[in-house]
């Protein structure tokens, strides 16, 4: 039997569609192995998003081909969609194949393999794509948490953002199929499902007669499911009408990721956002109306092309004002193809490194805050783990990660546990 080993980098969609070419190459009755294994064949599902996405698929190619020279090497995904010919110049590729046709991956690495030895190419064109590629998941090593993707493709053209020459336009997934692939994860024991997607919140406007919250609604009905996140969603989105909605549907976790990319109103302008500071803020409130406390995550650039210092203080007390629970913190990268990439006053390292530091301390201080409310509280743990002995590891509703003690095996349970404290980002608690 030949074996296949699986690197993803990037985001959950990305992890969803490894998981769906893990399950094709099980059925055609290929081992699965781990990465760092000597193995036949080694697929690198790639990320774009920063040029560290590009250098980091660029070392696990090499990785792979150094474990094992002979092996065949499928590199997938946004960089090898952006960039094929760069990935082609890499020795050691044996397939190269983009963000559509995933369904085709073993068919295309058996070809390789009664080849010439001469690299397959199976990029295409990825901006005349119109139709959503089925995969499927029903099963994940993790047996409380599912990713579920159900959107593909971004019609934003946000200004330093390659991903929607990556993905192509916009594809929604039908109801009637998510559904399916959500009642078996339920049937397999699986409680916990996240909706996910490239630009979630766009979710039907490909269609015209589906929206997000008829997803939602849909995923919501399924006996077994008991609780529903969200994938990264936008201020847009956060109408009184929507929100109103989901909080309506007891299984939608209360953590919300918005993603934010500045505070400042200037910046957004030539980031091509399309919103303001200030609707972004209505959104958040919105969200704390109908819900207790909340958590509100998000993801912020520093150092964008024209950021003046004023601007970036304006975004420092914008995310103040927010008091996020928690922020992904990122130097701008400038990314070949995009607009931004053409805009005047570029910033060096040193000014990106340190209005990240600053921006990170903030939000370091808001998590704690945010932390330090639920001390005393009784909060609902869905449990995944055995973290070391006795100590088991699972999450809130809102996304607190909490271990306790136990005495026996509660993996996969939902519990009540009462906070006593938190460090580094864990909260520690007993079950009550």
């Amino acid at each position: 039997m030949s074996s296949v080993a699986f690197c993803t980098l990037g985001c959950k969609v990305n992890q969803y569609e490894t998981e769906a070419m893990t399950e094709l190459f099980k059925g055609a009755g290929y081992v699965i192995n781990e990465f760092e294994d000597i193995s036949d064949v080694y697929v690198i599902n790639t990320c774009t998003v920063t040029g560290t996405g590009d250098k980091k698929s660029r070392q696990m190619i090499r990785r792979a081909k150094h474990t094992n020279p002979d092996a065949i090497v499928a590199v997938v995904g946004c960089y090898s969609q952006v960039s094929p010919e760069e990935v082609a110049k890499i020795d050691g590729v044996n397939l190269i194949l983009g963000t559509n046709d995933r369904g085709r991956i073993v068919e295309l690495v058996e070809q390789c393999m009664s080849g010439d030895g001469e690299p397959v190419f199976a990029v295409g064109d990825i901006m005349k794509t119109r139709k959503y590629e089925q995969l499927w998941v029903t099963s994940y090593d993790d047996r409380t948490r599912a990713y579920v993707k159900i959107e593909d493709g971004c019609n934003e053209f946000c200004s330093y953002c390659i991903i929607p020459y990556a993905r192509g336009p916009i594809r929604s997934r039908d109801v009637d199929d998510i559904v399916r692939e959500v009642a078996e994860l339920a049937k397999s024991g699986f409680c916990e499902v996240v909706l996910t997607g490239i630009h979630l919140a766009s979710y039907g406007k490909d269609r015209g007669d589906i929206s997000l919250i008829d997803a939602i609604r849909a995923v919501h009905d399924i006996d077994g499911i008991k609780r529903i996140r969200l994938g990264s969603l936008e201020p847009r989105l956060l109408t009184e009408s929507f929100v109103e909605k989901i909080s309506a549907m007891p299984k939608v976790c209360d953590h919300f990721h918005i993603s934010l990319q500045s505070g400042c109103d200037d910046t957004l302008k030539r980031m091509n956002r399309k919103y303001t500071s200030e609707e972004f803020y209505e959104g958040v409130c919105r969200l704390r109306k109908h819900y207790n406390n909340p958590a509100i995550t998000t993801d912020i650039i520093v150092g964008f092309a024209g950021e003046t210092d004023s601007e970036f203080e304006q975004s420092l007390d914008f995310v103040s004002k927010v008091a996020f629970s928690e922020a992904h913190v990122f130097p701008y990268s400038i990314r070949k193809g995009t607009r931004a990439a053409k805009l005047p006053d570029q910033f060096t390292g040193d000014v990106k490194d340190e209005r990240a530091h600053r921006m990170s301390a903030v939000c370091k201080a808001l998590h704690e805050e945010y932390m330090d409310a639920f001390i005393g509280e009784t909060v609902s743990v869905l449990f995944e783990r055995e973290t070391e002995s006795g100590i088991y590891e699972g999450h809130t509703t809102n996304y607190i990660r909490v271990n306790v003690p136990s005495d026996k095996d509660i993996s996969h349970e939902i519990l009540n546990v009462k906070i006593k404290s938190h460090s580094r980002g864990v909260a520690v608690g007993e079950i009550v």
